[in-house]
C-alpha cells in the first residue's frame, strides 16, 4: 500500500514538473502545434497547412532574414538558419506578386515570414509595445504562417527601392498612412501595396513592410523551429 502511495506521488510530481515546464513556453494556455508530428498530421488533414519554403516558391527571391543576424531591433541573432517559409496559399500568392513585378524590373526582398512562437515571446518581453510586436496572450500572425515582412528591390542591381522607412523602425513614419515623406517613398509604398492587396495580403497599420495574408484565422499558431520544419 505504501509503496502504491510513493508511486502514486512520483507520477504526481512528473505531471507538475511537465506542466510547469509547459506553463513556462505557453504561459497563456494558447493552442499551439509545438511538436513536427502535430504539424504532419494538420498536414495530412490538409494539404494548404504545410510551410513552404519560400526560396523554392518565389523564383528570384531575395531575402535578408534579419533575425538571423545581429542587425535587428534586439541586437542579436533570434534564428539560428536564415530561412523563410509562408502557408502553401500564402506562398503561392507571394509567387504572382514577384512575378507581377518583374514586368517593371522589380523584385521582393523577405525580412521574415513564419515566426516561432517563442520568437514572439522573446520580441514582446524585450519592448512590450503591441504597436509594433504582437502580444504573445493571442500570438502573432507570424506564428501561423500568414504574414511576411518584405519590401521592394531592383531586380538588376539588388538596391532596395526608396521607402519611408527601413525595417522594424518603431516610429509613426512606418505607418502606411504616414505622408511626411520624399513622392518617391510614397509611391513605392503605394506600389507595394497595391500588388501584395492585388493577391490577398493586407498591409499593417503600424508598418509599411507588414503584410498579413487574408484567412489567417483558420490557420494554427506554431512554435516549431526552421530546423525541424526541414525534418524529412
Amino acid at each position: 500500500m505504501k509503496k502504491t502511495a510513493l508511486t502514486l506521488l512520483f507520477i504526481s510530481i512528473i505531471h507538475l514538473v511537465i506542466f510547469s515546464q509547459n506553463e513556462k513556453q505557453n504561459p497563456y494556455h494558447l493552442k499551439i502545434i509545438s511538436t513536427v508530428a502535430a504539424y504532419k498530421d494538420e498536414c495530412q488533414k490538409d494539404k494548404q497547412n504545410q510551410l513552404i519554403d519560400l526560396e523554392e516558391a518565389v523564383p528570384a527571391i531575395r531575402m535578408d532574414i534579419r533575425y538571423a543576424t545581429d542587425n535587428n531591433f534586439t541586437h542579436k541573432k533570434v534564428y539560428s538558419t536564415a530561412k523563410a517559409f509562408l502557408r502553401q496559399p500564402a506562398a503561392a500568392a507571394l509567387a504572382r506578386v514577384q512575378k507581377e513585378l518583374e514586368k517593371e524590373g522589380i523584385g521582393i526582398k523577405v525580412y521574415d515570414a513564419y515566426r516561432p512562437y517563442a520568437a514572439t515571446m522573446l520580441f514582446y518581453d524585450l519592448i512590450k509595445d503591441t504597436l509594433f510586436v504582437a502580444s504573445p496572450v493571442k500570438g502573432s500572425r507570424h506564428n501561423r504562417g500568414c504574414a511576411v515582412d518584405l519590401t521592394l528591390v531592383n531586380l538588376k542591381t539588388g538596391a532596395e527601392l526608396e521607402m519611408p522607412t527601413g525595417y522594424d523602425d518603431f516610429s509613426e513614419r512606418a505607418s502606411p498612412t504616414y505622408n511626411d515623406l520624399p513622392v518617391i517613398a510614397k509611391e513605392n509604398r503605394k506600389r507595394l501595396i497595391d500588388v501584395m492587396k492585388k493577391q490577398g495580403f493586407e498591409v499593417y497599420g503600424s508598418e509599411w513592410w507588414h503584410f498579413d495574408f487574408n484567412g489567417w484565422q483558420a490557420y494554427s499558431l506554431m512554435d516549431i523551429s526552421f530546423e525541424e520544419l526541414q525534418t524529412p
